[in-house]
């Protein structure tokens, strides 16, 4: 699934309910998973599935985010990381050697 499906997808499922809660209240849900997954990462016993559920809901809110702001989160993506460092322009990044 391209990402930009992905997002459309949660647009449909959820816009109208991100649009309620509103900008701030998603961002806060956001925090809540990234510290659900930090738990996970500070044990001793790093559960796989756990993080890969918590990523996954971190991805989502960072798109729902996206939603209700309407940007184009793919777009974004690679205007951030066109296939090259931003800084050295290789691939991969030659920045630290």
């Amino acid at each position: 699934m391209k990402i930009s499906d992905f997002q459309d997808l949660l647009k449909d499922l959820y816009l109208q309910n991100d649009l309620n809660r509103g900008v701030k209240s998603t961002f806060i849900w956001l925090v809540e998973e990234v510290g659900e997954l930090a738990t996970i990462l500070n044990s001793t016993d790093i559960n796989k599935k756990k993080v890969s559920e918590e990523l996954a809901d971190i991805i989502a809110w960072a798109i729902s985010i996206a939603n209700i702001l309407d940007v184009d989160i793919e777009k974004a993506l690679f205007n951030k990381y066109p296939y090259k460092c931003k800084k050295c322009s290789s691939s991969p990044c030659m920045c630290e050697k």
